[in-house]
C-alpha cells in the first residue's frame, strides 16, 4: 500500500471503531466498503479478508472487558465459538470461489439485513443465570452452524446474528448474549481471516494499521458515547440508516461493475 492508502486505512479503522463504540454492534460491516471505495483496495476478497482480521481483533478487545465484568457465559460461548468457527471456515471457502461482484452484491444484502435489524426495538427476556445443559446443546450447535457459515461467507463478525441465536438456543438475556457473543465474533473473524490468508487475500500491514486506528477511534468514541447516552436510540436509528444507504451504494457498484 502507498503511504496515502495506509493513512486512509488507519482513518477507516478509527471511524469504524468510533461508530461501534458510540452506537454499538453492526458497524464493522462498514469496514469493507471503506476499504474498497476510500482506501482503494482493488479486490473485494482482499477487503473482506482484511475486515475479518480486524473484526477478530476488535472482538478480542471487547471480550476482555466483558470477561473482567463477569458477563460472559463461558460454556455456551465456547461451544458456539468452536462449532461456528468450523462453519465459518466452510462459508469463507465458498465465498472465495465466488466472483467479486457477485460476492459484493451478497454483502450488500447482508448489510441491508443488519441495518434493518438495528431498527427493531431490543427486547431483554430470558434467564440471567442460564447454564449449558444437554437439552439446549443441539439447538446451540445448530444455531452456531448457521450463523458461523453466514459470518464466514460475508466476512463479518456476525454479532447481529449471534446474539439472537444465543438467546433462542439458551434463553439467556440480551445483555448476557451480547457479552457471550464476543468470543464467537473473534473466532469467526479469525477463522475467515486465516482462510483468506492462505489464499494470499489478507494484507497484514493493512490489518495492523487498521487496528491501530481502531484503538484511537475507541478512545475518541468513549466520551462521545457518554455525552450521547440520552440519545442512544435516535443515534442507533440514524446509524442504521447510514448502513442501509451504504448497502444501496455497494449493491449499485456491484451491479454496474464500478
Amino acid at each position: 500500500m502507498e503511504p496515502t492508502q495506509l493513512l486512509l486505512t488507519a482513518l477507516s479503522g478509527g471511524l469504524v471503531a468510533l461508530l461501534l463504540t458510540v452506537f454499538g454492534g453492526g458497524g464493522s460491516v462498514l469496514a469493507v466498503p471503506l476499504l474498497l471505495y476510500v482506501v482503494g483496495v482493488a479486490d473485494p476478497h482482499t477487503a473482506i479478508g482484511i475486515s475479518a482480521a480486524g473484526v477478530a481483533l476488535n472482538g478480542l478487545t471487547a471480550l476482555a472487558g466483558q470477561a473482567r465484568a463477569g458477563r460472559v457465559r463461558w460454556p455456551c460461548a465456547i461451544m458456539f465459538a468452536v462449532i461456528g468457527a468450523a462453519a465459518s471456515w466452510v462459508g469463507s471457502s465458498v465465498a472465495k470461489a465466488i466472483p467479486g461482484d457477485a460476492l459484493l452484491l451478497a454483502f450488500a444484502v447482508a448489510m441491508g439485513l443488519i441495518g434493518a435489524s438495528m431498527l427493531k426495538p431490543k427486547k431483554d427476556p430470558g434467564d440471567p443465570s442460564v447454564r449449558l445443559n444437554r437439552a439446549m446443546a443441539p439447538r446451540l450447535a445448530g444455531a452456531a452452524t448457521v450463523v458461523g457459515s453466514a459470518a464466514g461467507f460475508f466476512g463479518i463478525g456476525g454479532g447481529f446474528l449471534i446474539v439472537p441465536g444465543l438467546m433462542w438456543a439458551t434463553g439467556m438475556t440480551l445483555a448476557a448474549a451480547q457479552a457471550t457473543s464476543l468470543l464467537s465474533v473473534a473466532a469467526f473473524g479469525a477463522s475467515t481471516a486465516v482462510n483468506y490468508s492462505l489464499s494470499g487475500m489478507v494484507d497484514w500491514v493493512a490489518v495492523a494499521v487498521m487496528a491501530l486506528g481502531g484503538v484511537v477511534g475507541t478512545l475518541v468514541g468513549l466520551p462521545i458515547s457518554r455525552l450521547l447516552a440520552d440519545y442512544a436510540a435516535l443515534g442507533r436509528r440514524l446509524f442504521a440508516g447510514l448502513i442501509l444507504l451504504v448497502a444501496v451504494y455497494v449493491a449499485f457498484k456491484a451491479i454496474t461493475g464500478g
